[in-house]
């Protein structure tokens, strides 16, 4: 295969490794916070993660730092797209600025 198609399936498959990451701590979280012993959830969740991401990376690489490169990238792209899609909507209060300070009022 050419160079181009292998660094192309490793951002591909760092793409699949980020959603995978990113996506399941998501599920974790919403899960951690609902079940009466989180801790557990959170750690198994990272270990379980962590070692499926980072086993992933090695087998894609195949020793080969451009396609550990590209494989990182494509985590990086999976990040920013899980990350905009899990965003909770933000709603203005009146009275309350962007940084959450309670603005004064000078209104008898």
């Amino acid at each position: 295969m050419s160079e181009i198609m292998l660094s192309a399936l490793a951002l591909l498959a760092g793409i699949l490794l980020g959603a995978m990451f990113f996506g399941g701590l998501w599920w974790t979280v919403l899960k951690g916070v609902a079940s009466p012993r989180p801790a557990l959830w959170f750690l198994g969740s990272m270990l379980v993660r962590t070692g499926i991401t980072l086993a992933g990376f090695y087998f894609v690489s195949g020793a080969d730092w451009k396609r550990l490169l590209a494989c990182l990238v494509g985590f990086i792209i999976a990040r920013l797209i899980i990350t905009r899609l899990t965003a909770m909507p933000t709603v203005k209060v009146e009275g309350v600025n962007e940084a959450g300070v309670k603005e004064a009022s000078h209104a008898p």
